[in-house]
């Protein structure tokens, strides 16, 4: 007897009934063949099993059990054209076998055929809609369409067929807290807790006590699934979620002991990089920041933070501006590239007093623009180059601009409340001065937008490709 495909349910019929296709082959003779290729498939034998079923198929063409197996033959072997081949063939000659329907969708899938491949899955659960796989499989699909609502039903379906799945149950508990369904995704959760102790499971629980605003019950999950399973993920999570909400000190230790165990991790070097920014430990933190792009120089996450920790410690002038100029010529079209690097040589030399190239600083910060018009911070910062050479008439537009982007800037209206003063504009430089006096008192805005800030990068890392969910 033979296996069905690993997401079929049931095996082949080992007594075939052949049809008598040639005068000098018995059905007997035909029966051992197919029987020694099922002996060789099983045994993993696939390439020699495929010999063996191509020999047999001239004289069984409508036999759907060689047809079954020579495709689910082809699809071990990877290839699926082939293999696509014959399970057409197969559900043709039985199109009520749901387990051949399903085979073939399996493939269809694999093939990238997708739409061909759920409506397979589909007709396979009208079939057998009482069957777990039947329904887990088309759940499976919907998820990987990005389907979540339409997989609910059949996850919820499979699970209660077979209540003891685990893949099934973390599937559907996912789906619930993808949905917003809270409540449901902890009770799941919990119910699978009870069957099967994982770290992946508290750390799905971490993320849902999260979403539901219970930050210690987070954090706690998230350190049982790191203590439980220390993978990247793990501690990644729990280093993050400390962070997030600002419990700096424990955060820094996590993502220490995290980055010797994985020091090959950009995520994590970013992770230490902006605890220990927030912390006010700026030296180390570009430290952390520099190995990380080193470890990814074209990942543009952990710029950003460069730039601001750099901001509050330019002592490593020449390793920070190295790393910054790498950037812009990997991402020549990239505005932010071009800004960065151009801050980087400004702030840089004029820490170290050493003579600037403003020249060049001010062809990155034109070209940022010329990118990317709707940034504010490169038209600020050339207004400001502008303003220090006493070129007031060309500053103020590109200051005027950057607050029609962005009317939140303390700075710009600073800038421009100066530049009024110098071209005799007293009375437009006092309404700047106000502004920016009470952007100034608006302390907390900032405070949030750098929140956001760290909020973005832990999601967008949580979800990065390798991620679990």
């Amino acid at each position: 007897m033979s296996k069905r495909h690993k997401l079929a349910v049931g095996i082949l019929c080992g007594s075939l009934a052949f049809m008598a296709t040639a005068a000098a082959q018995s059905a007997a003779d035909l029966n051992r063949q197919f029987q020694s290729a099922v002996a060789l498939y099983d045994a993993g034998r696939n390439a020699e099993a495929a010999a063996q079923l191509e020999k047999l198929l001239p004289s069984t063409p409508n036999s759907f059990e060689v047809h079954e197996l020579l495709g689910m033959v082809y699809a071990s072997l990877s290839q699926d054209a082939k293999a696509i081949d014959q399970l057409e063939a197969a559900v043709r000659l039985k199109p009520d076998d749901a387990p051949a329907r399903t085979n073939l969708a399996a493939s269809l899938s694999r093939a990238g055929k997708m739409q061909l491949a759920g409506e397979q899955f589909r007709k396979a659960l009208e079939l057998e809609p009482g069957d777990y796989t039947a329904n887990h499989n088309l759940a499976e699909y919907y998820i990987q369409s990005g389907k979540i609502a339409e997989a609910l039903p059949l996850l919820e379906r499979a699970q209660q067929i077979d209540p003891a799945s685990y893949d099934n149950g973390y599937n559907l508990a996912m789906a619930d807290f993808t949905l917003g369904r809270l409540a449901d995704a902890r009770s799941q959760i919990q119910s699978l807790l009870e069957k099967k102790d994982t770290g992946e499971l508290h750390s799905l629980l971490g993320e849902v006590e999260e979403k539901d605003g219970e930050f210690v019950a987070a954090a706690n999950e998230f350190e049982t699934a790191a203590h439980m399973d220390p993978s990247e993920d793990n501690l990644f999570d729990w280093g993050s979620e400390l962070l997030l909400h600002r419990t700096y000190e424990p955060a820094i230790e996590v993502f220490k002991a995290a980055v010797r165990r994985y020091p090959q991790s950009p995520r994590l070097q970013i992770g230490l990089g902006m605890a220990l920014y927030a912390r006010g430990l700026y030296e180390d933190s570009v430290n952390a920041l520099i190995a990380a792009a080193d470890l990814s120089p074209s990942d543009p996450r952990c710029y950003l933070f460069l730039s601001k920790a750099y901001d509050s410690s330019p002592q490593q002038a020449d390793e920070v501006i190295q790393r910054f100029r790498r950037y812009a010529e990997l991402k020549p079209d990239d505005a932010l590239a071009q800004y960065y690097y151009a801050m980087s040589l400004w702030k840089g030399k004029r820490a170290q007093d050493a003579p600037q190239d403003l020249k060049k600083v001010e062809s990155l910060l034109l070209k940022s623009i010329a990118l990317k018009g709707n940034l504010s911070e490169p038209r600020l910062q050339l207004g400001s180059l502008y303003a220090d050479e006493h070129q007031y008439r060309k500053s103020i537009p590109e200051l005027e601009r950057a607050l029609e982007i962005d009317p939140n800037l303390p700075d710009a209206h600073y800038r421009l409340g100066s530049d009024y003063v110098h071209v005799g504009q007293k009375d437009r430089a006092q309404a700047e001065f106000a502004v920016y006096q009470k952007l100034r008192a608006q302390h907390m805005a900032e405070l949030d937008k750098e929140r956001a800030e760290v909020q973005q990068f832990v999601y967008s890392a949580r979800s990065a490709p390798g991620g679990r969910h």
